[in-house]
């Protein structure tokens, strides 16, 4: 819809795409403030959990890049394998997620080793709590591809049409036997991806702050894994794939084995589904407000 720069900043363009990124990483950062807040999480332990995170977002990124170049490798091995700056969401939640841990507990271990290891106890609580902020963020940076016209679904036609939005996209081109760039109405999957995650962050938001349920990452795993695994089908953008199936959909299985995993574990250690409600004084009979 608005893939040219806004403006430019030191020589760079500025894209809606990149700001739409920063806002969902904002987001993210305030709604992990108001969690340290509520759960009265040590000074020390808010500090670590702050630098884990910052470095989890830029290796994120990293791991999107990597992931995209991959996925344009597969899609035409002919070019070459090169990293161009484009990212994919699945491959940077997934890098995201596994730096945080190898550094929360590699890193953490050694900081808070004269300490007991305290930083451990607040992990369950911060595992529960990471789903609200992963599709907050989530759901602006679709935002941001509405606006770049990448992740869309089939081409309508150059006129208005209803269910289509106006943006640019890419089209397969039969004369010239390659994808191109064109101008039209294309089915939005951006906009519904993006209502979808935040429709799911209202619920995790409402099962943990109010219901202490202690397995929002299971529910995250499978109903975006579902999700995205559905959404797929509707998407034209070409990025390979093996058995009829694109990579996305194929992480949506790993995604959904994940918290299959999880609920086996959760089942052998006899966790509680809910957890007492607890306020900011740590009344056990007052939900978190």
């Amino acid at each position: 819809m608005h893939p040219q720069p806004l403006f430019e900043l030191f020589g760079r363009g500025v894209h809606l795409y990149g700001i739409c990124i920063a806002v969902g990483i904002l987001a993210c950062i305030i709604l992990l403030f108001r969690f340290l807040t509520l759960n009265k999480v040590p000074s020390d332990v808010q500090d670590f959990i702050y630098f884990t995170a910052i470095f989890a977002i830029i290796l994120g990124f990293l791991s999107a890049m990597l992931f995209q170049a991959i996925y344009d490798y597969i899609a035409n091995p002919s070019a070459g394998f090169k990293i161009t700056g484009s990212i994919t969401a699945m491959g940077g939640i997934t890098g995201g997620a596994a730096a945080f841990i190898a550094i929360y507990f590699g890193i953490g271990y050694f900081v808070f080793r004269k300490k007991n290891n305290i930083h451990v106890k607040y992990f369950n609580e911060l595992f529960r709590f990471a789903p609200i902020g992963i599709t907050v963020a989530h759901g602006f940076g679709r935002i941001g591809c509405l606006f770049a016209g990448c992740c869309h679904g089939a081409y309508l036609g150059p006129d208005p049409v209803a269910g289509g939005l106006y943006m640019q996209g890419t089209v397969y081109s039969e004369a010239l036997g390659e994808y191109v760039t064109k101008w039209g109405y294309y089915v939005p999957t951006q906009l519904y991806e993006s209502i979808f995650l935040f429709v799911l962050a209202g619920i995790l938001t409402f099962l943990y702050f109010k219901k202490r349920f202690n397995c929002t990452m299971i529910v995250y795993l499978i109903a975006y894994g579902v999700w995205r695994f559905v959404i797929e089908f509707f998407r034209t953008d070409y990025r390979g794939g093996t058995a009829g199936l694109t990579p996305s959909q194929w992480q949506s299985f790993i995604f959904i084995g994940i918290a299959v995993a999880l609920i086996i574990v959760y089942k052998i250690k006899k966790y509680q589904v809910c957890l007492p409600p607890l306020d900011r004084d740590g009344d056990e009979n007052k939900p978190i407000k």
